[in-house]
C-alpha cells in the first residue's frame, strides 16, 4: 500500500486547525458559560481558567499537533522534501541506500496534493538531476538526469547521447568498481560526461545492446535519462516527462543505509549531487 504523506500532512493540519477554531469560535465561550452559571460570582478570569482546565482531550491534542503538522507541511510542500534512492537507475551518481534532499522550488512553488503551479521560480536545465512523478504512475516517484528541455533533439546511438545533432563529449575513465548493492555493477565501462557545464559519470555495458533513436522534445515536456544507461527505466522507453509532474530537483546526500548489504558509508554524507 502506497501512503501519501502529503494528502496526510494536509488532513491532519486541515482537521486540528478547523478543532481549534471551533474551539475558539463556539466550545470556549460555551464552556465558560457554564462556568459563570455554576459560579455566578467567579470574574471572567477565573472562568476563563476554569473553561481551559475542563478542555476536551480532542481540543488539547488539536492544539498541540496543529503547528508541527503546519511547519511539516509547509517544509515539506514549499521548500524541501527527502527520497530515499531505491534502485542502481542512477548510479554511479546515487547509489541504492542513499537519503537526498530535493529543492521543493526549484521548478515553481505548487500547491500541496493539487500540484497547481502558482509561482514561477524557474525550469529544469539540462544536465539536472531531477525528481518528478512517473507519467505512467504518477504516485511512484522517479530520479533522472534531464538531458533534454523543450525543443531540443535528443539522439542516443552506441552508448553516445547527443544534443541537437552535436555528440556530448565524453571519456572512458575505465572499469567501474561497486560495493554494497551496487557490486552488481562491477565490471561496467565507467565514462565522465559534460553536458553544458555540468560534468557527470555514467555506466554502461560496452557489449549489451541499448535502445536507441532520435526524438524532439515538446513544448512543456522533459527527457530523462538515468546515468546507469543500461539499466534505467527512462524516456527512452516511456516518452517524456511532462512539466505539471516535476517535483524538484536534487541536491545532496544527508545519508547512505544499504539495507541489502547492511552498510552505512559516512562518505557519502554532504554529497553534491550534480
Amino acid at each position: 500500500m502506497t501512503f501519501d504523506l502529503e494528502l496526510i500532512l494536509v488532513l491532519g493540519t486541515l482537521v486540528t486547525g478547523l478543532v481549534w477554531l471551533a474551539d475558539v469560535i463556539w466550545w470556549r465561550k460555551s464552556r465558560m458559560a457554564a462556568v459563570q452559571e455554576a459560579n455566578p460570582g467567579q470574574g471572567k478570569r477565573v472562568a476563563k481558567a476554569a473553561a481551559k482546565a475542563q478542555e476536551p482531550w480532542y481540543v488539547d491534542y488539536a492544539k498541540a499537533f496543529l503547528p508541527v503538522l503546519l511547519i511539516v507541511l509547509v517544509l515539506r510542500a514549499f521548500v524541501a522534501e527527502p527520497f530515499r534512492i531505491p534502485s542502481g537507475s542512477m548510479m554511479p551518481t546515487l547509489l541504492v541506500g542513499d537519503f537526498i534532499l530535493v529543492s521543493k522550488s526549484s521548478y515553481g512553488i505548487r500547491l500541496p496534493v493539487v500540484r497547481t503551479r502558482i509561482i514561477d521560480t524557474g525550469q529544469p536545465q539540462r544536465g539536472d538531476v531531477a525528481v518528478f512523478r512517473y507519467p505512467a504512475n504518477p504516485r511512484e516517484d522517479y530520479i533522472k538526469r534531464i538531458v533534454g528541455v523543450p525543443g531540443d533533439r535528443v539522439g542516443f546511438y552506441d552508448k553516445r547521447l547527443y544534443i541537437n545533432g552535436e555528440p556530448v563529449p565524453q571519456e572512458v575513465l575505465g572499469s567501474y568498481e561497486g560495493q554494497g548493492s551496487g557490486a552488481v555493477m562491477t565490471g561496467a565501462q565507467l565514462m565522465e560526461e559534460r553536458i553544458n557545464e555540468v560534468s557527470h559519470q555514467v555506466l554502461a555495458w560496452p557489449d549489451r545492446q541499448s535502445a536507441e533513436g532520435e526524438v524532439v522534445v515538446p513544448e512543456g515536456h522533459y527527457f530523462a535519462l538515468g546515468d546507469n544507461r543500461d539499466n534505467s527505466n527512462d524516456s527512452r522507453f516511456w516518452g517524456f516527462v511532462p512539466e505539471e509532474n516535476l517535483v524538484g530537483r536534487a541536491l545532496f546526500i544527508w545519508m547512505h543505509w544499504d539495507h541489502g548489504a547492511r552498510e552505512m558509508d559516512f562518505s557519502r554524507l554532504g554529497t553534491r549531487i550534480q
